[in-house]
């Protein structure tokens, strides 16, 4: 009763009191361009400018009030108005600041202009993009972004493919530390916790000067996130629920700050069923089998992400140690792994959030520590990480060949241990440049276990040593180049099967021996990596162009593999004499923006030297078809087209679209293009922003119509994909519930909305002929506090 009158008198206080609302935009003083994230702070009143740069404050009451608008790159700016009735059409204009730090000049720029001085092909994503288009995983999230793609596998795991090309060809980078698991697996996903991210670089073409192997095709890079406030709490819950799987999640992250320390910590709790597909059959190989209500059996899963991290910052030092673990458990569609399900004696269809053979189970620890020091001229930078990855795939027990009936499910076990360290110096000598030095050094240990064998165990390390400028010629004429040259080392462990096979002898006897899979070898490489670059800015139009060359290291899979893939049902072999992938790329970059339209194109032509792929051979191995490691020169070329028109104050439309061509000019394969090749894709997008309605603030409509052409451009055994629609749909609203505090976002999506039955190409499940997910409507609300 106590309660319920104190809610009451408050409620009569509070409708007693006259009050209004402020609206307005932000924008760059010099360009006008509308500035997202930019902080408004009065007493008791706070609001943050949208990606078009807009403000609502709600419940302003009759009087003066003053606000702070800030923004990180721009100085601050004070506001004062007198409110008597509603404001509207407020325009803020932030000047870019300069600012003095312990003898150092650090001249702020917004995200946006750096990315315009850089000669490489970069996109910024933003924590309001990713809160607006957030799927189930980080990369599908970015789908959006033209020349990006993903390998889905089920519902709630993906793995980037950055202009067609992916597994080890992009790295992820997290922290400063690139994410190290088993990414060269066809059905392995990311282990990072997408909610907490702030800020996504994604850098398209050749990466390897600054980032190593691995970055061939490109860069994820996310970034840290910002520092909280001087004496400040703030923190937010999440929660998600969708229709396709019958998915709950939910997140709660909280930061803090006192004076010189800060911390932030995470947890992330998701529980998914099978997906449903527009489908209620799947023909597999000439048979036919039958979906239990439209769900792909054995899809379910569940996740759960902690992370904490702890930091310091002074003057002339940033400091920050990030603890995370991920940790989930994924079923397999049953009929994934070949054709046993026939025989199976598992009712898949009993349920449909249980999680039945074939499963993977998978934990991964990262533990990444961040310090920066500003010391006169130089900026020095240390990161250092250290991963646990732990996967364990189990199988039905079924033998192969002589293989005996094993005793367990455990099919396959990885551990791999990553130690890592880079560290770099920005010298400034002049104001016209800036001289990067850096090394990067990481170490893996990667050990086996399990009854079926396909790569050994393996240490790898790689040191490498770069030096870059930044040669600002003219304020709007920039020059970009460097030069990198690495070393690596890659020991395999020789491995026996744990079963004998009889083996003929010449003289007629059989004998049974454990057979050899790998043997003990190790396998030096050096490789020079550089790229030059031009970026000129006139005005509201930016050109660039940059030249790279970048290096990739084989893998063990790829050098020493050999054993039954029962994921893909093939038996695969590497090949140990293989060479390190050079690639060769030319990228051209052209943006015109006014208030009127965007309009930009991205050109890219790339050519292989050696490029690794594995090869279908006519040879069988114990009835399975043997697949074999080889390499080939290859060709490519293709890019992005975008453009964006602000038709009204509300409404926007925006385009997209995206080729990429490959072809192989020798080897094996030669003529034919490389597998999971992307097809011609095109991405129509409209947006319209209403004006408050009752208690919804900024409401705002979106709509996204995927359009991509049939893939018949394959390489063998691939299937040709025909093309596809779909469309997605999506609402998003602030509502405040919390006072005059930060109001609550709720995001309503609905995606393929007409429930299509179509196939990705680069889908993990494509190779089986399964669809992608049926109509899915997701609610997601976040409770800032």
């Amino acid at each position: 009763m106590l309660v319920a009158w104190l809610f009451v008198s408050l409620c009569a206080q509070a409708s007693t009191q006259e009050t209004h609302s402020l609206k307005g935009i932000i924008v760059d003083a010099n360009t006008l361009k509308p500035i997202a994230g930019a902080n408004i702070i009065g007493l008791n009143l706070y609001a943050v400018s949208s990606e078009n740069g807009e403000f609502v404050i709600g419940k302003i009451p009759k009087g003066s009030h003053h606000f702070e608008i800030s923004h990180i790159g721009y100085a601050t700016e004070q506001l004062t108005v007198e409110v008597n009735d509603n404001l509207e059409n407020v325009v803020i204009q932030l000047k870019e600041s300069v600012t003095n730090l312990d003898g150092v000049e650090l001249t702020g720029k917004t995200e946006q202009r750096k990315a315009r001085e850089l000669s490489t092909i970069t996109v910024g994503v933003s924590r309001d993009f990713l809160e607006s288009n957030r799927e189930n995983s980080l990369m599908q999230t970015l789908r959006k972004i033209p020349g990006v793609s993903t390998i889905t596998i089920g519902s709630g795991q993906s793995k980037p493919v950055i202009r067609g090309l992916g597994f080890n060809r992009v790295s992820v980078v997290q922290n400063g530390i690139k994410h190290e698991a088993q990414q060269w697996g066809n059905d392995h996903g990311l282990e990072i916790d997408q909610y907490g991210i702030d800020n996504v670089q994604i850098i398209k073409g050749p990466a390897s000067l600054l980032y190593g192997s691995d970055a061939i095709a490109g860069v994820v890079d996310i970034q840290p996130q910002k520092i909280p406030a001087p004496n400040s709490f703030e923190g937010e819950v999440n929660l998600l629920g969708e229709t396709n799987n019958d998915l709950f999640g939910i997140s709660t992250g909280i930061l803090g700050r006192e004076d010189r320390w800060f911390y932030r910590g995470r947890l992330t709790y998701r529980d998914y069923g099978d997906y449903k597909v527009p489908t209620d059959r799947i023909n597999y190989e000439n048979y036919i089998f039958e979906l239990h209500e439209n769900h792909l059996r054995n899809t379910a899963g569940r996740e759960v992400n902690a992370s904490f991290s702890i930091g310091f910052v002074s003057n002339n030092i940033k400091s920050e140690t990030f603890f995370s673990n991920v940790n989930a458990k994924n079923g397999f569609f049953a009929n994934a792994h070949g054709l046993e399900v026939r025989n199976s004696s598992i009712d898949y269809d009993s349920s449909s959030r249980d999680v039945d053979l074939p499963f993977h189970q998978v934990n991964h620890l990262k533990i990444t520590h961040n310090t920066t020091i500003y010391k006169g001229e130089h900026t020095f930078q240390v990161d250092m990480g250290y991963q646990n990855n732990q996967r364990e795939e189990h199988s039905e027990p079924v033998p192969h060949g002589y293989m005996p009936t094993p005793s367990n499910s455990r099919e396959r076990v990885f551990t791999k241990n990553t130690y890592s360290l880079n560290l770099k110096d920005t010298y400034r000598p002049t104001p016209e440049h800036d001289l990067v030095f850096g090394i990067n050094t990481e170490f893996q240990n990667n050990n086996i276990g399990g009854w079926g064998f396909l790569i050994p165990t393996y240490d790898r390390l790689t040191v490498g040593a770069f030096v870059f400028d930044h040669f600002r010629i003219h304020e709007n004429l920039h020059f970009q180049g460097g030069l990198r040259y690495d070393v690596g080392l890659v020991a395999t462990q020789s491995h026996f099967d744990w079963f004998q096979t009889p083996m003929d002898n010449t003289d007629g006897t059989t004998s049974y021996v454990f057979l050899q899979r790998a043997q003990n070898r190790s396998l030096e490489f050096g490789n020079f990596s550089g790229s030059v670059g031009l970026s000129y800015l006139n005005k509201g139009t930016t050109y660039k162009i940059n030249l790279g060359k970048s290096f990739r290291m084989p893998l063990a899979n790829e050098l020493a593999s050999d054993g039954v893939n029962y994921h893909m049902y093939r038996y695969e072999r590497g090949n140990i004499d293989l060479d390190p992938e050079q690639s060769y790329q030319l990228d051209l970059d052209v943006e015109h923006s006014t208030e009127k339209f965007t309009l930009g194109i991205s050109p890219f032509i790339n050519f292989f030297e050696n490029f690794i792929y594995l090869n279908p051979t006519p040879n069988y191995n114990e009835t399975l078809q043997i697949y074999e490691y080889t390499q080939s020169k290859v060709i490519r070329f293709g890019g992005e087209a975008r453009t964006g028109v602000p038709v009204t104050d509300a409404l926007r439309l925006d385009a997209s679209v995206e080729y990429v061509y490959s072809r192989q000019t020798s080897g094996p394969k030669k003529d034919f293009t490389l597998p999971f090749s992307p097809p011609l894709s095109g991405l129509f997008s409209a947006s319209y922003q209403f004006k408050d309605i009752a208690f919804f603030q900024s409401p705002r409509l979106m709509a996204d119509l995927r359009v991509t052409a049939a893939q018949n451009d394959i390489a063998p055994p691939e299937e040709k994909t025909e093309g596809y629609q779909a469309l997605n749909i999506s609402a998003t609203t602030g509502i405040p519930l919390f006072g005059n505090g930060k109001p609550a976002q709720l995001r309503i999506k609905l995606n393929n909305a007409f429930n299509t039955e179509y196939f990705d190409h680069t889908s993990f499940y494509r190779l089986i002929d399964v669809p992608e997910a049926g109509r899915n409507l997701s609610v997601s609300m976040t409770f800032p506090f």
